[in-house]
């Protein structure tokens, strides 16, 4: 493949994909690129081409990102180890596995972020200088209390130990960063960690996964298999209506709903394998 010709595909390929055409149209072009990146021995090019696969694919894995937001972790953070797990998709994904990328992709890039915030994002870390300040902070801090009778302002603490006014605040600031709390301990309004955050997860993202996951496959039905599937589970059409609709009896219509059901369960089953 010469440069001229992935200098075309980058002009054609769609970089925001909000449609279900244009998430197919994403996951035609990804194929491409792995293709052509298939039939090349330049490994030069070989690289140009998975980086544009990544590219390519980089809405996937900031959405995934922005699902774990306002978890600890800032979103930035979250953003690059997304990426890094799309990169790690990318690299090992092989065509011949009859998957759809984004089915490869999305569990790889989830479990890079799962895998970061069991790692490293749930205790705050600040630095030494800090934490040893804080120490001597808590040492002094009840006999400076009982001395003045209230709460040392941050200037008399930083006089008491001969340090600056700013670092005081600093370690104050990050008191409670050594050690995780409980979900179940209350907060000044008798509230748990648990009784303020949701429960479930966000079902709207989980939906435009499973979408993106489908919409491949669903490509591979015939006209009239898609048919049913959208008067069944879009229109809410019975059974009878549909053969009304379609020209053949309820009971047919039965038959090819179970069979295009379990299909489709055949070609979901290895995209769905848990990180």
């Amino acid at each position: 493949m010469s440069v001229s010709v992935l200098s075309g595909c980058r002009q054609t390929m769609p970089m925001k994909c909000s449609t279900a055409a244009g998430r197919a149209a994403r996951e035609a072009a990804t194929v491409e690129l792995f293709e052509l990146r298939a039939r090349t021995p330049d490994l030069v090019e070989q690289q140009l081409l998975l980086e544009r696969v990544v590219e390519l694919n980089l809405e996937i894995a900031g959405g995934i990102a922005a699902r774990f937001r306002g978890r600890g972790a800032e979103l930035e953070d979250l953003e690059q180890v997304a990426f890094l797990g799309l990169m790690k998709a990318a690299t090992h994904y092989r065509l011949d596995a009859n998957t759809p990328f984004i089915g490869y992709a999305v569990p790889t890039i989830r479990g890079e972020v799962k895998r970061y915030f069991r790692d490293a994002a749930w205790t705050v870390r600040i630095p030494r200088r800090l934490q040893d300040l804080q120490g001597m902070v808590s040492a002094q801090l009840p006999a400076l209390e009982q001395e003045l009778g209230r709460e040392p302002s941050s200037e008399e603490l930083a006089e008491r130990l001969g340090v600056e006014a700013a670092d005081v605040e600093q370690a104050l600031a990050a008191r409670g960063c050594f050690n995780t709390l409980s979900l179940d301990r209350p907060d000044d309004d008798g509230l748990s960690l648990g009784d303020v955050v949701a429960d479930q997860d966000d079902g709207g993202v989980d939906r435009l996964e499973a979408v993106d996951m489908l919409q491949p496959i669903l490509e591979d039905l015939d006209a009239r298999e898609r048919r049913i599937l959208e008067l069944r589970f879009i229109e809410g059409w019975n059974q009878t209506d549909i053969g009304a609709e379609i020209g053949v009896s309820q009971m047919q219509v039965s038959r090819l709903l179970r069979r295009i059901l379990g299909e489709l369960r055949d070609r979901l089953a290895p995209l769905s394998v848990a990180v």
